[in-house]
């Protein structure tokens, strides 16, 4: 299962972000809390700072291999710090069937568009969908595709499907995305389970969206996700734990007077500064962290010094 961190904010360093913190993003990777398995398909991240020579773009990293084992991580990041990031670490199937390449890390990017995008989820069948999917694809973000992953060609559709970049426009584009995707599903006799905990980001701006739909393609999917993990009991599942499991956010000021951990000072929202948008909670106490469920999207945006956050419920 892979993990997605996204984070806006004063400018801080990225060591605080990925390196320092005990549950740091590449410490997931190889000790993940949630879900115990190794990350070792690769990882990445996009950054946007006032320091870089084109601060209104993202500074793109990405390696293929197991971010624990990146040996340019700890020579590269310390030299970094951000305003808006997105980092991501990739699982897959331990077969040889995974293609490992730079190509494959999120997050992606396209000309034309601010947005970057990374996923913890997956679409089920989505070469043989693509007989139905391709006509609602532009051609210029087709032909900027590199690897072979389902998220980059989901990015395509999604951008494809946008009619702008506000988050009413945003939010109507996933609604239309899943619609196509349950569409082209019915007509191919495709359905299956089909999570998308997605991330879109761009210069102090963060979306989350955490929606899909059920085994038979289903949307209005009920269920406690804690009760279908395969140590509790009764009824197990955990593909449709894992789709009905939240996405978290934490909203705060002082971020980063807290060395080595994700610790904000608490406050109202209308005062906070920082805000992560995360797989997982980041600190003990994830009661400060408010839930995303299921079929929900977040809006999270830097205005001057404070942050905005809108949750809404998308219509699928």
């Amino acid at each position: 299962m892979c993990r997605v961190l996204a984070y806006i904010g004063p400018e801080i360093p990225l060591e605080s972000l990925l390196l320092e913190p005990e549950n740091s993003l590449v410490n997931q990777s190889l000790d993940p809390e949630l879900h115990p398995h190794l990350q070792l398909a690769g990882w990445g991240f996009g950054a946007w700072s006032e320091h870089l020579l084109k601060p209104e773009e993202p500074l793109l990293y990405h390696r293929p291999k197991a971010a624990f084992y990146d040996d340019n991580a700890k020579g590269v990041i310390p030299s970094l710090q951000a305003s808006t990031m997105l980092a991501h670490i990739r699982a897959s199937g331990y077969h040889a069937g995974v293609v490992q390449t730079d190509e494959n890390c999120h997050p992606f990017t396209f000309n034309g568009t601010p947005w970057i995008i990374a996923q913890n989820g997956a679409l089920p069948h989505w070469r043989l969908l693509q007989r139905e999917l391709l006509p609602h694809c532009k051609d210029e973000y087709l032909n900027q595709m590199r690897g072979t992953t389902d998220t980059e060609f989901l990015f395509v559709l999604l951008l494809s499907l946008l009619n702008g970049d506000s988050d009413e426009d945003v939010k109507e584009g996933f609604e239309k995305m899943l619609d196509v995707i349950l569409d082209a599903m019915k007509k191919l006799d495709l359905a299956a389970l089909t999570k998308l905990k997605i991330a879109l980001v761009t210069q102090n701006r963060i979306i989350g969206v955490n929606y899909g739909c059920g085994h038979e393609g289903e949307t209005d999917v009920k269920g406690d996700w804690k009760h279908l993990r395969p140590s509790a009991p009764g009824k197990d599942d955990m593909a449709l734990s894992m789709l009905l499991e939240p996405m978290y956010v934490l909203m705060g000021k002082n971020f980063q007077q807290y060395k080595n951990s994700y610790e904000v000072d608490a406050c109202s929202e209308a005062e906070a500064t920082s805000a992560i948008f995360a797989s997982e909670p980041l600190t003990e106490n994830g009661e400060e962290w408010l839930r995303i469920e299921f079929g929900e999207m977040v809006a999270l945006e830097k205005k001057g010094e404070n942050i905005s956050k809108k949750v809404s419920k998308l219509n699928v």
